[in-house]
């Protein structure tokens, strides 16, 4: 009698210990922050993944689905500061490749929270690669490896149609600040997207994105001038091109070849980048006829 009512005390004691170790489990899950996304295709994967709920913040780059919008801004991609995104309180950082500046990248890195830097390789390789290193950081490989494969084989299918669009030279201008134009070289995210999508960079002897000359805009003679749609002194529109001497003189202006497109849409490399591809060739083709 005595030795089971000690068993029984044994028991609750076990039982309770057992309840308060799930509490403090529960306590320590519910203080863990949660995922600081850096980087817009980054931000589109967590949720093409479903994995949204673990995301605290995001940077302003983050823009799609329109529900990221809702997310604290923790600032720009190239411009964060360690404070801002450290004041969230995450448990886990994801930067994309090129984040900074880089002081503000290794104050990051040397704080107590696991940061994991995404690769950004402009090709369909590269998107792959993002998209498991991604669910891998989140604890879903399982779910990266359905969505990669399912992505790779849309742009495949993408990059075959694009293929047979006739060549063109297109000429990604970022901006007309000033008056001066910068354009993409080899090496960026234009670059890449225009070749996914059956076109050769006009620029491609320029290496990144350059503020190039009147006189190199005309000898790029491009066939297409492509620009994110968006205005201000970073962007351009149609009649910014017009109005400009050099791109006026360019074969794009003078046959109204301009394609705007959406920024992060188009230079994102993401789960959107087949469509991204399937809309710049049916363009290419479309104003070609």
């Amino acid at each position: 009698m005595f030795f089971y009512k000690i068993n029984g005390l044994h028991k609750a004691i076990a039982t309770s210990c057992a309840l308060l170790g799930l509490f403090w489990v529960g306590q320590a899950q519910a203080a863990d922050g949660g995922v600081v996304s850096i980087g817009g295709s980054i931000t589109e994967i967590v949720y093409a993944l479903d994995e949204q709920d673990q995301l605290i913040a995001r940077d302003t780059t983050s823009v799609f689905p329109p529900e990221a919008n809702l997310l604290p801004d923790v600032g720009y991609i190239r411009a964060l500061s360690p404070e801002g995104v450290l004041s969230t309180n995450p448990s886990l950082i994801l930067a994309l490749e090129g984040s900074g500046p880089p002081e503000a990248f290794d104050v990051l890195k040397k704080s107590s929270v696991q940061v994991i830097t995404v690769p950004d390789e402009y090709n369909r390789q590269g998107i792959i690669e993002k998209i498991k290193v991604i669910g891998d950081a989140l604890g879903v490989p399982h779910k990266a490896q359905k969505l990669a494969d399912q992505v790779e084989t849309d742009i495949a299918a993408a990059e075959s149609a694009a293929s047979t669009t006739a060549k063109k030279r297109i000429l990604f201008v970022l901006s007309l600040r000033g008056g001066r134009v910068t354009a993409a070289g080899a090496g960026t995210s234009a670059a890449g997207i225009i070749a996914m999508a059956g076109g050769e960079n006009a620029l491609s002897d320029v290496h990144g994105y350059k503020q190039i000359s009147d006189e190199a805009v005309i000898t790029a003679a491009p066939d297409v001038i492509l620009m994110m749609d968006r205005g201000g002194d970073h962007g351009a529109d149609g009649n910014d091109v017009q109005a400009h001497p050099a791109l006026a003189a360019t074969p794009a202006a003078k046959s109204g070849m301009i394609i705007r497109m959406g920024g992060l849409y188009l230079l994102g490399f993401g789960p959107r980048t087949a469509s991204a591809i399937q809309e710049l060739s049916s363009a290419l083709k479309t104003r070609a006829q």
